[in-house]
């Protein structure tokens, strides 16, 4: 492969050619949105300190970040103290951890701060890939880190403290869930069911 490229960086024709008729030094091509002969746009976004060319996907450069990320960029603000880019609707309301995004997804063990697959601010202020997440709650409702509630349970609590049918009195009693046994407040009995009802999914939170 290398005997296609020429001393002074020119690729052979068995190569052919990339971007427009002028672009034929490869690697020695200075880093610009259009060429300089025709004009040719090489790409619709272009970063001059990544170097990154794109199709048009409102992206930014965030000086904080070191890097692009996907837009727009006034719906995003960056955290200090979390050294990440972040959805407005999250500024002054999410708890902040310092350098959280330099550490991985606990979930996939791959990079959040570099990924192009959108952070989700657990309230303990872990973060996890957005699809980690989604399915996440499929299986449970922990941070995986910290073991706190990734969401707002209060409802799937409200729903285990149920009213329940005593076997053994026939009567009905609101009681708070435990799970070893709920006790009738009628007759004292642990020989209790719960009375059914609507229940809520986790990713109906």
């Amino acid at each position: 492969m290398a005997a296609l490229v020429g001393e002074d960086g020119a690729r052979g024709p068995e190569q052919g050619r990339r971007g427009c008729e002028h672009y034929d030094r490869g690697c020695l091509l200075k880093a610009q949105q259009t060429c300089e002969e025709c004009s040719t746009l090489f790409g619709e976004y272009y970063c001059s300190i990544c170097h990154l060319f794109d199709k048009d996907k409102k992206q930014y450069h965030c000086e904080n970040c070191g890097i692009c990320r996907i837009g727009p960029k006034e719906d995003f603000f960056h955290c200090l103290k979390c050294n990440l880019c972040l959805a407005m609707n999250l500024q002054g309301k999410h708890k902040c951890i310092e350098n959280v995004s330099r550490q991985n997804c606990p979930i996939c063990l791959e990079d959040i701060h570099t990924s192009r697959v959108v952070a989700h601010v657990l309230p303990c202020g872990h973060l996890l890939h957005r699809t980690c997440y989604e399915e996440m709650l499929k299986e449970g409702y922990r941070c995986p880190l910290c073991m706190h509630s990734a969401l707002d349970m209060t409802r799937y609590w409200r729903q285990l403290d149920d009213e329940i049918l005593c076997n053994d009195c026939n009567g009905r009693s609101t009681v708070q869930f435990h799970i070893l046994g709920m006790k009738c407040n009628i007759c004292e009995s642990y020989n209790t069911a719960q009375a059914g009802g609507c229940r809520i999914s986790l990713d109906q939170q």
